[in-house]
């Protein structure tokens, strides 16, 4: 036995259990057999598991609702004990797929700039990254709360608006705001505005993100598209580079700003810095600025090129 089993690369027990078969019937098979226990006690009697089969049948519940109407008629029966009987039964809920709004895009795919701008909000009164002591400052000095951010994929070229409120309005009026400014500088580029799944930019509500893209984007040549739901990394960009707000702009510098007036100065300041000054060393970045990366890529006439201010919506 232990030398047929060394062979076979298997175990004594094995193959005792094929001489056996061979011994009962030398025609048999050595294929598996059901291991299914010939009694079982506490299996659901065949009237109830009929009795759900056919109440499934008419209604297709979930097994919840099932556990519901069964106890209702005086037979009570777990959520998992249901579960089973579809199973047995080869009866499986057929999950409606989740309709693709848009598909995403990774940064690194796109060759143009302002083909590809992720778009992200910021609650600037975050206690985690802020601390106590700026966030109370923020309130007591009635500072903008929100900020909106656009970063083009390619070259992390900004654009920055702030609002003391948080809607689709103001989602809407943000892209407009960015789309306007690139088409009267001479960027024809087709536009994709990324973003998450947030209200202020339709929520998950997939014919008001399509209206909302057609009827404001579109005659633009923008679109509104979206990242699948809890994948952060396709805005990746952009969500990095609030962090690099908090670290270099608002823990620094919010306890000085004493008015909105104040703060949309240090905010236009900052957002010239970061796109003409400060040099970047992410992927093809290669520790150029932004605006040199845009240079770089010869899209555009430079000549007419600006970087406008911050706007309050």
């Amino acid at each position: 036995m232990r030398g047929t089993a060394r062979i076979w690369h298997t175990s004594p027990g094995v193959v005792r259990r094929w001489v056996r078969r061979w011994q009962e019937n030398p025609d048999t098979d050595f294929s598996d057999r059901s291991r299914r226990p010939k009694h079982c006690p506490r299996q659901t009697p065949e009237p109830v598991a009929a009795m759900v089969l056919d109440l499934w049948g008419k209604t297709e519940y979930g097994r919840r609702r099932l556990a519901l109407e069964m106890q209702a008629r005086g037979v009570p029966l777990s959520e998992g004990t249901i579960r089973h009987i579809l199973r047995r039964a080869g009866n499986k809920r057929v999950k409606r797929p989740r309709k693709i709004v848009y598909p995403a895009a990774w940064a690194w795919e796109q060759g143009e700039p302002f083909a590809l701008i992720q778009t992200d909000t910021k609650d600037v009164r975050d206690k985690g990254s802020l601390g106590t002591a700026l966030v109370r400052h923020l309130d007591l000095k009635h500072l903008p709360r929100y900020q909106w951010t656009a970063c083009d994929g390619v070259t992390r070229i900004r654009f920055l608006a702030y609002s003391h409120h948080l809607n689709s309005t103001h989602g809407i009026a943000f892209m407009l705001l960015v789309l306007l400014w690139l088409r009267a500088h001479g960027i024809e580029t087709p536009v994709s505005f990324q973003t998450d799944w947030g209200q202020e930019f339709g929520g998950d509500d997939a014919r008001k993100v399509i209206r909302l893209s057609r009827q404001f984007l579109e005659p633009l040549e923008g679109h509104l598209t979206r990242y699948p739901m809890g994948r952060k990394g396709y805005n990746g960009r952009v969500e990095r580079s609030h962090r690099t707000d908090d670290e270099e702009l608002y823990r620094p510098i919010l306890l000085t700003l004493e008015d909105s007036e104040q703060y949309l100065k240090m905010a236009t300041r900052w957002l010239l810095f970061y796109n003409l000054r400060r040099r970047h060393t992410g992927v093809g970045m290669d520790g150029r600025t932004p605006f040199q990366g845009l240079s770089a890529s010869r899209c555009c006439r430079l000549s007419c090129w600006t970087i406008s201010a911050p706007t309050s919506c």
